[in-house]
């Protein structure tokens, strides 16, 4: 018993000692390029609180229905290897984010104005829930999940990632923007070959 324990020990310690940071933080240096583990850390005589601060935090252009902006280590150096960043949600009336995931993150959304709908799909279910100012949803990693503006007016949200890049893959896109031949993805989605034709069409697909 002793033993067991004596190894449980060091196996949390050595999973603690793994996880921490050499140094108090590693600026992104992003002129280098974007691994796995982020990106190599600028020289600390290079670094300023600039790469800290990001100040482009305001409404993006929702003509196309939604705008997102983000606050990813492309755009805030300062979060590189820290498991964070942040975008900001603008959705029009009667606009919405289609169905999306990110593989690479969690997100959290936190309602600031008006009224979103807002769900995620598993294979065994489905989790929808109309938000308003206040209320915060989760959307684990991997999911697909929407947003839709289910109100009367402009709907504001701010969104919190567990990945200084967390990535993004848009199911239509996925589906009709390829150049898989038509007749296979029809009948790999049931869909009718027309529909998948003119689906392609709309998202740039080729085949």
């Amino acid at each position: 018993m002793k033993m067991i324990y004596t190894l449980f020990l060091f196996a949390l310690l050595s999973s603690a000692c793994c996880h921490a940071f050499v140094n108090d933080f590693c600026v992104a240096n992003l002129k280098g390029p974007d691994g796995p583990s982020g990106y190599e850390c600028k020289p600390p005589n290079t670094v300023t609180v600039d790469d800290f601060v990001f100040s482009g935090f305001v409404a993006g252009n929702t003509s196309g229905g939604a705008a997102v902006t983000p606050a990813f280590v492309t755009e805030l150096p300062g979060v590189n290897g820290l498991g964070i960043s942040a975008a900001r949600l603008d959705i029009a009336k009667g606009g919405f984010v289609p169905v999306h995931s990110h593989t690479a993150s969690s997100e959290i959304l936190i309602m600031v104005k008006g009224e979103i709908t807002a769900g995620f799909i598993t294979p065994s279910a489905a989790y929808q829930k109309t938000l308003k100012p206040g209320d915060v949803m989760v959307f684990p990693q991997g999911l697909l999940h929407f947003q839709v503006n289910s109100g009367k007016g402009k709907a504001t949200a701010f969104l919190a990632f567990s990945n200084p890049s967390p990535g993004v893959q848009l199911l239509d896109l996925l589906l009709f923007g390829n150049n898989l031949p038509s007749q296979l993805i029809s009948q790999t989605t049931l869909l009718d070959y027309a529909q998948v034709k003119k689906l392609k069409a709309i998202f740039g697909g080729r085949g």
